[in-house]
């Protein structure tokens, strides 16, 4: 039975150029899952018309952030601005349409049918610069460590959650987090949550340049850029500081069935 309202919330930055038509998909392969659909653009002050380039399409609401704060914070305004819409399904997927629109169906049936807290999107095939995969993996590893098993594709964007379950995290996690979905993971495990890892496929960005902003317009790099590096030690200081050192304040999110 299809459900009731599904919301679909994307962060984006500079996706003018491929985020209309992916929206297009996603609506059309999600049409026979929800009798509503509604989408929620956290556009993180684009330069290049993200937002023009989504003026009057039906049902889409795109919320302008107030400064450029980057990945993280932007996720976590738009999952609260889709939550404000009273969803009965929320998905998340980031504006730069690394997915295909046949899996956000499978996506949806999963978390319905099987009756899960949230569902996680594995991603196959991806097109990352080998230090992004190796990034990935050790962080993977040390989740898994401290999450007592593992947890595939621990920073994946694409999700399916029951809104009552993202409501208990977003509650938790602060709104200037840079990983957020490190510690979603990490705390869904801990919180004995119903979580189902789905297998999906993983395509290069939508649009004429595949590297994205996180390499500022350069060619693809063979060797992790500055950026990305200064990134990677101020994420990992954050994951140690609020879900991994004894007593950080994820630590503390109640079990499923309201124990600690």
């Amino acid at each position: 039975m299809p459900v009731a309202h599904l919301v679909v919330v994307m962060p984006a930055y500079n996706e003018a150029e491929g985020i209309r038509g992916f929206i297009d998909e996603i609506r059309e392969h999600l049409a026979s899952a929800a009798k509503r659909i509604s989408f929620v653009v956290a556009d993180d002050q684009s330069t290049d018309g993200t937002a023009a380039a989504l003026a009057g399409v039906d049902g889409v609401h795109v919320e302008r952030q107030p400064a450029n704060r980057g990945h993280g914070p932007t996720a976590l305004a738009a999952y609260r601005a889709g939550l404000a819409l009273a969803p009965d399904v929320l998905v998340h997927v980031d504006g730069d349409g690394q997915f295909v629109g046949r899996d956000f169906s499978r996506l949806v049936a999963a978390l319905v049918e099987e009756n899960a807290d949230v569902v996680h999107g594995v991603r196959d095939g991806r097109t990352d610069p080998w230090f992004r995969k190796v990034l990935t993996a050790c962080v993977g590893v040390l989740i898994a460590l401290a999450a007592g098993r593992r947890i595939p594709d621990v920073n994946t964007p694409l999700r399916a959650y029951r809104p009552e379950t993202i409501g208990r995290l977003l509650d938790a996690v602060p709104s200037d987090a840079l990983v957020p979905h490190v510690h979603f993971s990490l705390a869904e495990a801990r919180a004995g949550l119903t979580v189902r890892y789905l297998r999906v496929l993983s395509i290069p960005r939508r649009g004429e340049s595949e590297t994205g902003t996180m390499w500022g317009g350069a060619p693809r790099p063979s060797l992790p850029p500055q950026r990305l590096r200064r990134f990677a030690r101020a994420a990992l200081s954050e994951v140690w500081a609020w879900s991994l050192r004894p007593g950080a304040p994820l630590r503390s999110i109640p079990a499923a069935d309201g124990q600690q």
